[in-house]
């Protein structure tokens, strides 16, 4: 059989056939300056690490697809839901979120699950994690919170006193942190946990008709968690295990699949409920919220070249399409914004035109220029509207209607404000949840994460969080207590009335 053989160019098209040997003055002598070739290959290879993410940095992906099983057109227009049967091709992004590319991937740590869908309407990115709430509820405090997980900047090592004095010194924290210490914050593999889109979103109607909504993706391979120990054994044996196990997992044909369900709250309800009902530190009870069943997400590829796709991947809460809209969650309403200014600095001002990120559906604006803008740029046709030139024109039916407002006043207003800062009642439930060996395993991994803290207010932040496990859980306060060695009757004399 004929193999039609390939030219070896520069990346102009320019044949060479030197790759290996640089031009030099006699066979001892000086590399010439004129040898462009090893130019272009060490200045390529300068710049092929694009900046990693701020959060999320190390991940993997797949593609798939998404299908409909049940009629939620009642609920909303969004054209990814308007028939059974449907299927919409998507790609799905999972990460650790605080260490750097090179982390191990079972360290603990809450798990990105981003999933971008590829929609008529455009493309709706859903970026969630593997926990339905998170460990603050406004914005404004989420770069002092990553800089905590991150590097101490002195030692520049990870530090346990940077973490527990932010925790302790944020009492909405708990919910999340009750889950990070339990097994669910050392996660098997990707496959083997949920998902959820954390936030409230809103679903709009035909009818203009809009409820607040909760998503959440049910894994259909089963929960399953390491320990902390077998956490740690991983982590040092195979430290890219989940990626591994996606990838190995899709080849033999064992495709991921997942449940979407959802919640849903009318705007009545909501502005009864008894607690913000978006507060991304609280969760909405099933037993009032039922789960309504939606479709099934399926993950049957890997990318060819990780680079292109995954590590180019870019999300933004701010893409949603007709029918699935925005909710006043203060979270939510800082990621709209950050999320895609991370991209432009990351990706450059035209990273939608990434083949990973761009609708495969007509797109039609009056954006142009900026570096990377290789699809033609809009060509001859206008760059302004209106004109008197082109045709196109924005469609009524796509409007939404207005979200009503709580006031008219702006201030900056206390989160924590009373009727907002009951922070232990749901981390106490989920404790009491707990059978005696996950309730054993958290307040083990509690201890020893605890017990790092160091410093001369190491005492301080000790009893601070203490405080917070009593008022969470009086027998969760007394086995963190126990297992850090601490005086109970000087925690318990701490402890606020």
């Amino acid at each position: 059989m004929t193999i039609n053989k390939q030219k070896l160019t520069t990346a102009s098209g320019m044949p060479y056939t030197e790759d290996e040997n640089s031009m030099t003055a006699g066979p001892r002598g000086p590399v010439l300056l004129q040898d462009f070739i090893l130019h272009e290959k060490m200045a390529h290879f300068n710049r092929e690490r694009i900046p990693e993410r701020v959060v999320h940095a190390k991940g993997s992906g797949a593609f798939g697809k998404f299908t409909v099983t049940h009629d939620i057109t009642q609920y909303t227009k969004a054209k990814i839901f308007n028939k059974i049967g449907k299927e919409t091709p998507m790609f799905t992004r999972f990460s650790t979120v605080g260490g750097e590319k090179g982390s191990a991937d079972t360290e603990r740590d809450p798990r990105g699950f981003a999933m971008k869908f590829y929609t008529e309407d455009g493309n709706w990115d859903l970026v969630g994690n593997n926990t339905p709430v998170f460990f603050i509820k406004d914005a404004k405090k989420f770069s002092d919170f990553i800089h905590t997980q991150k590097r101490d900047p002195r030692t520049n090592c990870k530090s346990a006193t940077m973490m527990w004095d932010f925790w302790s010194l944020n009492p909405e924290s708990l919910h999340q942190v009750t889950i990070l210490m339990s097994d669910r914050g050392t996660p098997y593999s990707f496959r083997h946990m949920h998902g959820f889109g954390s936030h409230t979103f809103s679903l709009i109607n035909e009818k203009g008709e809009r409820n607040w909504v909760k998503f959440h993706f049910k894994t259909q391979q089963g929960i399953k968690n390491f320990t902390d120990a077998e956490a740690g054994l991983k982590r040092g044996t195979d430290p890219d295990w989940a990626q591994r196990d996606l990838v190995q997992s899709i080849e033999r044909g064992d495709f991921p699949k997942w449940d979407l369900k959802i919640q849903l709250m009318s705007e009545t309800q909501a502005a009864k409920f008894r607690w913000n009902p978006f507060d991304l530190t609280k969760v909405w009870p099933q037993g009032e919220f039922s789960l309504i069943d939606v479709g099934v997400l399926e993950l049957n590829r890997i990318p060819d070249n990780y680079f292109a796709d995954v590590e180019q991947a870019a999300f933004a809460p701010a893409h949603v399409v007709s029918g699935i809209s925005y909710s006043p969650d203060k979270m939510l309403q800082g990621r709209i914004l950050s999320y895609p200014d991370a991209q432009r600095y990351r990706l450059g001002t035209n990273y939608e035109y990434i083949p990973v990120n761009q609708c495969p559906f007509m797109v039609s604006n009056y954006q142009r220029d900026g570096a990377m803008r290789v699809d033609g740029n809009g060509g001859s046709n206008p760059n302004y509207f209106p004109n008197s030139f082109d045709n196109i024109e924005a469609d009524a039916k796509y409007k939404e209607p207005a979200m009503a407002l709580d006031s008219s006043l702006a201030d900056w207003y206390d989160r924590n404000a009373e009727g907002e800062n009951d922070h232990y009642t749901q981390p106490g439930d989920l404790y009491r949840l707990m059978d005696a060996q996950n309730k054993a395993h958290l307040i083990a991994n509690i201890a020893s994460s605890m017990s790092g803290i160091e410093g001369p207010r190491k005492e301080e932040i000790v009893n601070r969080q203490l405080c917070h496990w009593f008022r969470a859980d009086l027998s969760l306060g007394i086995g963190v207590a126990k297992a850090l060695s601490v005086d109970m009757e000087k925690a318990m004399q701490q402890m606020p009335a």
